[in-house]
């Protein structure tokens, strides 16, 4: 006899150093590889979930990874009001079995050309350009020492060039206008890759 039994599915949210920004983390794989990041409505035609999240009109970025989405909302609502409600919400739209993506299979890879996934991955520019030895340098102390800190503050930091001693960032879902982003960047992330990497003269984030 086999034990068929559907795991329920849960749902937690998580505050993150960004006041306006709420992580929900799950028991279920939303999505993989790089994570995916919705700036607006319009992007969200393949994605029921983030859709749905963007019903709400004070939503401003829905940022979905392994196992956890971040919200970003405006100023004009406080989260101690609504996070029950978007945690429900969550909640039932996987417990319902809807997709969290269209045209995307269990293991991340397209069923079809879709443009729309592609171009809202975080990793997507970063994985069609060839980069040089201290490119994959940068990119891998940032992969493997900083991007799970970052994660568990329910953002993304993503690698975009390193030019004359300056290295350029995304900060994406939490990070993205963190108060507290600065800080890290040049206390934490600057610090690290000036001692790892001598050429590195200076960590900036590029604004989205």
């Amino acid at each position: 006899m086999t034990d068929q039994t559907k795991v329920p599915v849960a749902v937690y949210a998580e505050s993150t150093p960004n006041p306006i920004s709420m992580k929900f983390v799950t028991n279920n794989e939303l999505v993989s590889g790089s994570p995916i990041e919705f700036l607006n409505s319009d992007d969200t035609k393949n994605s029921p979930l983030a859709s749905k999240l963007f019903e709400f009109p004070f939503v401003r970025s829905v940022f979905i990874a392994s196992n956890f989405i971040t919200v970003n909302i405006t100023d004009a609502v406080d989260w101690n009001d609504i996070v029950l409600e978007f945690r429900g919400m969550i909640q039932q739209f996987l417990s319902d079995g809807n997709p969290v993506f269209r045209g995307i299979s269990p293991n991340g890879e397209s069923k079809e050309a879709d443009s729309n996934i592609d171009a809202n991955r975080i990793d997507s520019e970063l994985e069609s350009r060839i980069l040089s030895d201290q490119d994959l340098k940068i990119a891998q102390i940032l992969d493997e020492q900083i991007r799970p800190a970052v994660e568990q503050d329910g953002g993304a930091i993503n690698f975009k060039s390193f030019i004359n001693g300056i290295v350029t960032v995304e900060l994406r879902g939490a990070c993205s206008g963190c108060p507290s982003s600065t800080v890290t960047l040049k206390s934490g992330i600057e610090t690290l890759l000036k001692r790892l990497v001598p050429e590195v003269e200076e960590v900036i984030a590029e604004e989205l």
